[in-house]
């Protein structure tokens, strides 16, 4: 038996479409909701990059819906144009160029014509990068060294505090990536934002963490000294491991302060590689930014007395499934995959590639430093340049 196929969506259901999209629910549980396609409700989506259209209205000097329906039932009882314009209270050549622009008096359809002037009436504004080139490149330009929208927008107003038409938002950005229909910037650039999403998902989308289990004589992150808690003072780390495939890891340290990153090749995961991996890096810290690292449960640390007496760095542990409390280092270990795709092993870097890469992170503006780098950040404080 034939498959009967669902009529096209219509207005009511793109509603719905929208409605549910910004409640968190997905395309597949849309799909299911609305007994539709998933590929329907993806083309409906990603038309608009995953962001609700704004609601379009109608302006009340234009004819309605009940008027064309008027002017149809006036030609039908042969009517003549100002016998209608008279009856609606409008004048006559709008009556008249109404019916010739939607086939004349023996083809006007009322509901044809609305239609037609509601498409008709669309006129899309230009976006700011539209109409600038050199705001254009400048953009694509950053977006291809893994600059976020965010960090693109607060730069350019620090570089061009006099000229604001050199000013935009992360918003412009995103919206000119995912609705490609803007034809403004090229698609493959949003391969260089962080999540590659090719579409924005709605703030109550659900998300899912993990946690960590125990480890042996750990130091709890509550009593970590308060300087470290409130930034105010640099030399206090964040440290994880950052996963590849075939079991590879490449240790990473986030300097609360600053957000100052560094790149450790490490041979193992097991507690003897990573100690003394670190070891050896944090030695070659200057005195000042040599105070605490916060780790979380992994057994990689198991040893971190060892490290404690090697370096005199006190190693602090957060809470089990408390990911959060070391929010800058899960932070950049998010921006990190920019470089270190998952799936893929991370053990074919040297060190010297991998300061390579430490040095172009930490030469991205970021918001919460007020769009300087951390690089610019800790030299500021420290009143000396650091390299890689």
């Amino acid at each position: 038996m034939k498959r009967q196929r669902k009529p096209w969506l219509n207005s009511k259901d793109s509603q719905q479409i929208w409605r549910r999209w910004s409640e968190g629910e997905s395309l597949s549980e849309i799909a299911r909701g609305l007994q539709r396609e998933v590929s329907s409700i993806h083309r409906v989506v990603s038309e608009h990059g995953g962001i609700v259209p704004r609601a379009r209205s109608r302006s009340t000097r234009v004819l309605a819906l009940r008027e064309r329906d008027e002017i149809s039932r006036g030609l039908s009882a042969g009517e003549s144009i100002r016998q209608i314009a008279q009856r609606l209270q409008r004048a006559a050549s709008t009556i008249s160029r109404e019916v010739q622009r939607n086939g004349g008096v023996l083809k006007y359809r009322a509901h044809e014509a609305d239609a037609t002037a509601w498409k008709r009436a669309l006129r899309p504004k230009q976006c700011a990068l539209a109409g600038n080139a050199r705001l254009r490149r400048l953009v694509a330009s950053k977006l291809r060294l893994e600059w976020s929208p965010a960090q693109i927008a607060g730069w350019l107003k620090r570089a061009f505090r006099v000229n604001e038409d050199m000013h935009l938002s992360h918003e412009t950005i995103y919206r000119s990536l995912f609705i490609q229909a803007r034809g403004v910037l090229k698609k493959e650039l949003v391969a260089h934002l962080r999540s590659h999403q090719t579409m924005r998902r709605s703030k109550n989308a659900s998300s899912s963490g993990q946690g960590r289990g125990g480890i042996v004589g750990a130091v709890s992150i509550s009593e970590r000294p308060a300087q470290a808690e409130d930034r105010a003072v640099p030399g206090h780390w964040e440290g994880d491991l950052l996963a590849g495939s075939n079991n590879t890891y490449i240790a990473t340290l986030v300097e609360r302060h600053s957000r100052y990153t560094m790149l450790i090749k490490l041979s193992g995961k097991d507690t003897e590689s990573v100690v003394s991996a670190l070891i050896k890096q944090v030695n070659k810290l200057p005195r000042e930014l040599r105070r605490s690292i916060t780790w979380d449960r992994g057994t990689e640390m198991a040893s971190h007395r060892a490290f404690s007496i090697a370096t005199d760095v006190q190693v602090y542990f957060c809470d089990p499934r408390s990911l959060w409390q070391r929010g800058s280092n899960e932070n950049t270990n998010g921006l990190l995959r920019q470089y270190f795709p998952k799936g893929v092993p991370v053990d074919g870097y040297s060190q010297a590639e991998l300061n390579r890469i430490t040095k172009r992170l930490n030469d991205r503006p970021r918001k919460t430093l007020q769009f300087m780098t951390p690089a610019e950040n800790l030299a500021e404080t420290l009143g000396v340049a650091l390299t890689g």
